[in-house]
């Protein structure tokens, strides 16, 4: 200890009464395990640990079975061996009284541990060793909000000139941090060392307030012990409340004070509690995670208030048994302390990391507030506010919920201590409109952000939008353009030959009801002869009508006829009008075969007409119409391999010469750039809600935008050999 340093004071504070005595007569003793262990997957500030367990598996001591979500998150671990029984909303340790996702363990009283890695010389090992450690020891503040500790101890050693240990455990009942250092000084000294090994501090200071004379001796006796321990300071700090808050501890050692929305890295210091030196020691040295933790157990309706080591996840109501708690006397439950603590409402309530207190309070140790009045402006809430705020300023505001008012006026400084409440006469909770102001406000903020990147979402989605509408209407002009360019040259095509324009005017004859037509007359043929047919074959066959029916028949083979002829002019004047753009250089070309395949196929169909005809006729031309009809067939045949044999030629040719169109080369990279967009939009989005897509959508990104860089290869080198 250094006799001659100089302390500092802060504004404000009070001296409540201590209350500390009752649960420093007994040694810490170990609370066993409990038949069930709670462990919500939130214990700390950030991003909530994911489960890496599910209902029915088995786990040992120490085992990891939530994985922390980004930096500022923490790892979470079995305290013991057992079994996952339930992964469900549990009530948890939060002044709200609300539930969340907890990992239920029925332990099998086993108390196996999992494998362990411990670093047998720190020394040796550089920063960042040290701080994964301690980031897998899943560590967070043991005496305040629980902020992930590895988090602090990756400030920048070169920035960071002062390492202060906060051992002042200012508020009334608690005494985890005095049994602490009394029974386990030298893993503290030791888990000071690792931290003064990670941040090279020059100063290391331990504040520990003047009513803990005993535990202020073994912090001493165990630093002049160690040969090797560098230049630690025990500096005593008189009693008074909040001197252990981290701003007001940081002027009362060093005079300096943490600006307003500021950090105390910022003006070269890293404070930690002193519970947390002794996890780190546990992380680092024995290669146990924070599993367990030291916790008072204490109040009037207590009959053995003393410290605990609790397993994480214990529930108070275990702890209440253990230490002979009256629960019928027990007016009120407190978790934390009387200034800063709150009341649960549920026993079952499970002990978290930063469970330092329960107070088993009577109805005559903390009686139920009086009845709120109104405020009398006596301005006493200001004369002990230790961040020199404005409470009486910030409850009107806060009431009135003028958040804007309340944000001007610093409400976000306000540490929470009580302070102000504790002195008010109109027993106004300024605290609870305090948190009450602090939470709309978060909220607002937060609210507001997902607004800006609503608005961002959209605005972008609205620019997406716009250009893919502009390049379909750019698509369709281009289109529109084209095609009055074609019928302009048809225009002049026509002007420069009007005979072969009035050929084309002239329509062609409708094919396919020159077929119905065909096959009507063909069906009334074979009707007719067929009337004729039965009845010649009657007994007493009806002459007149019989000449009736050879004469409607002879009509009809005329119309048979005509629709035949018919027919066949007309495919061939949509022969002549199908050829007359066809390539007229190249007589073997697929367009010119195919032409005469159709023409062939056409004859054949009107040969076969013609062979049916003279069937039905019974005429002498038969035989000459058999050997046409075949000869027909064979000239089928022979255009069907021509233009096959043409079609294999023309593929082969352009497999080889294939020109690359430019004008579809700019479309698909058109194409992929959308679909870049598209992608970087959605991982954008996923980033800023944290989501755990990032990964995939990153890959996909990556994946879009090589296929883009593609295109745009094809599509520059394509340019460059139409410039050639």
């Amino acid at each position: 200890m250094n006799t001659s340093f100089q302390l500092h004071d802060f504004v404000g504070g009070i001296h409540p009464t201590d209350n500390k005595v009752q649960s420093t007569n007994t040694p810490i003793s170990f609370a066993g395990i409990p038949s069930k262990l709670i462990l919500p997957l939130t214990q700390h500030i950030g991003t909530q640990s994911k489960p890496l367990v599910s209902p029915g598996d088995t786990v040992l001591k120490g085992q990891l079975i939530a994985e922390a979500q980004g930096f500022i998150s923490a790892n979470l671990h079995a305290p013991t061996s057992g079994t996952i029984s339930a992964i469900e909303a549990r009530p948890v340790a939060h002044q709200s009284g609300l539930s969340d996702i907890c990992i239920e363990i029925t332990p099998d009283n086993n108390d196996t541990w999992v494998e362990r890695t411990r670093i047998t010389d720190y020394k040796k090992c550089d920063a960042t060793q040290l701080i994964n450690a301690i980031q897998a020891a899943g560590i967070t503040g043991m005496g305040g909000a629980g902020f992930p500790s590895h988090v602090k101890v990756s400030a920048d050693p070169a920035q960071i000139n002062t390492l202060i240990i906060n051992a002042a455990e200012c508020e009334p009942y608690i005494t985890s941090d005095d049994m602490l250092i009394q029974e386990r000084a030298q893993d503290v000294i030791s888990g000071i060392h690792v931290l003064a090994h990670i941040l090279e501090p020059k100063n290391i200071l331990i504040g520990i307030e003047d009513n803990k004379p005993k535990a202020a001796d073994a912090l001493i006796e165990a630093i002049e012990k160690d040969a090797d321990t560098p230049d630690i300071q025990v500096v005593i700090i008189p009693t008074k409340y909040p001197s252990g808050g981290e701003k007001q501890l940081i002027q009362i050692l060093t005079g300096k004070e943490v600006p307003a929305g500021g950090l105390p890295s910022e003006l070269g210091i890293v404070c930690h509690n002193l519970g947390t030196a002794y996890a780190v020691h546990n992380a680092v040295i024995k290669g146990e995670p924070l599993i367990s933790r030291i916790t008072t157990i204490t109040g009037n309706a207590c009959a053995q208030p003393q410290n605990y080591e609790v397993l994480i996840g214990t529930p108070v109501e275990h702890l209440l048994n253990i230490s002979n708690t009256d629960i019928e006397k027990t007016s009120r439950l407190v978790m934390g302390g009387p200034m800063m603590g709150f009341t649960l409402d549920q026993i079952q309530t499970p002990i978290i990391k930063a469970s330092n207190c329960i107070i088993a309070a009577t109805k005559q140790e903390l009686p139920d507030p009086a009845m709120e009045q109104a405020c009398i402006r006596c301005g006493m809430c200001t004369e002990v506010c230790p961040a020199q705020l404005l409470p009486q300023q910030l409850y009107w505001f806060s009431k009135s919920s003028n958040l804007e008012q309340a944000e001007a006026h610093n409400i976000a400084d306000c540490i929470e201590c009580g302070a102000c409440s504790y002195v008010c006469p109109s027993n106004i909770p300024l605290v609870q409109y305090y948190r009450f102001a602090k939470g709309e406000i978060k909220q607002t903020n937060e609210d507001k952000k997902k607004s800006d990147r609503a608005k961002i979402r959209f605005e972008t989605r609205l620019a997406r939008q716009e250009r893919e509408q502009a390049e379909k209407d750019a698509k369709r002009a281009a289109r529109a353009e084209a095609a009055a360019k074609k019928q302009a040259e048809k225009k002049a095509a026509a002007a420069a030959n009007p005979e072969g324009a009035v050929e084309k005017k002239i329509p062609t004859a409708d094919l396919q009801l020159l077929q119905k037509k065909f096959d009507a007359t063909k069906a009334a043929v074979a009707k007719s002869k067929d009337k004729i047919a039965a009845l010649e074959a009657s007994e007493s066959p009806d002459t007149d009508k019989i000449e009736l029916l050879k004469g409607a028949l002879e009509k009809a083979q005329t119309k048979m006829k005509d629709a035949a002829k018919a027919m066949a002019e007309a495919k061939k004047a949509e022969k002549a009008t199908s050829t007359a753009n066809a390539d007229k250089g190249d007589p073997n070309s697929p367009e010119r075969l195919k032409n005469k395949l159709e023409l062939a196929q056409s004859r054949l169909t009107t040969a076969q007409t013609r062979l049916d005809e003279a069937k039905a006729e019974n005429s002498d031309k038969v035989a000459a119409l058999e050997t046409a009809v075949a000869n027909q067939k064979q000239r089928v045949q022979d255009a069907l391999k021509a233009l096959d044999e043409s079609i294999q030629q023309t593929n082969q040719q352009n497999t080889t010469e294939i020109k690359v169109d430019t004008e579809a080369l700019k479309q698909k990279v058109l194409a992929a750039q959308t679909r870049v967009d598209k992608a970087s939009e959605r991982l954008n989005m996923a980033k800023e809600q944290n989501l755990e897509t990032v990964g995939a959508l990153q890959t996909g990104l990556e994946k879009q935008q090589a296929k883009l860089d593609e295109a745009k290869a094809t599509l520059a080198s394509a340019t460059l050999e139409d410039a050639k």
